[in-house]
């Protein structure tokens, strides 16, 4: 029960930061994706089946936020959720680097996959147009961001005060 209330607050909160703070500090129109970046930590520390619970339900929320169609980021999370929480087992004993570049990397692809939807939708838009001024920036940004929320979520996140967490920091 604390587990699903603890999600439910964080991913909460990432809505939250996602519709009241992400507009406000963009840079050149891209904004990071807290929801994304929340998904993933929640992945990593819960494993691949509630990754992907909560890439579906983070990923419908960012798809009703946003003017364009429903469900394209809602597949795209659920897919990343799914994929970070393959490789949840320890990671975070290896310090904090290696869950940064785990969400640098699945914002690079989510980014991709995503716009890769939207194009198969219908939507007109050139690929690598997107790709060098949306994807590549927006990858950045969510690491930044990451180097930040990641040490702090997890601490939140883990129910056993026991297992080594961020063991180099």
């Amino acid at each position: 029960m604390r587990t699903f209330l603890v999600n439910a607050l964080t991913l909460l909160v990432a809505l939250l930061l996602q519709i009241l703070v992400a507009p406000y500090i963009a840079i050149w129109g891209v904004s990071p994706n807290f929801l994304m970046i929340a998904v993933v930590i929640m992945a990593l520390v819960e494993g691949p089946n509630a990754g992907t619970v909560l890439g579906f339900i983070a990923g419908l929320l960012f798809d009703l936020l946003g003017v364009g169609p429903v469900g394209p980021m809602a597949l795209v999370l659920a897919v990343t959720g799914y994929v970070a929480g393959l490789i949840h087992e320890n990671l975070f004993a290896e310090g904090w680097l290696l869950p940064v570049i785990v969400i640098a990397i699945a914002t690079l692809t989510s980014e991709v996959l995503y716009m890769l939807v939207v194009l198969l939708l219908g939507t007109e838009a050139s690929f690598f147009g997107a790709f060098i001024r949306i994807v590549l920036p927006s990858t950045l940004y969510n690491a930044v961001i990451a180097t930040i929320v990641c040490p702090l979520m997890t601490r939140l996140l883990k129910d056993n005060t026991n297992q080594t967490i961020f063991g180099t920091l």
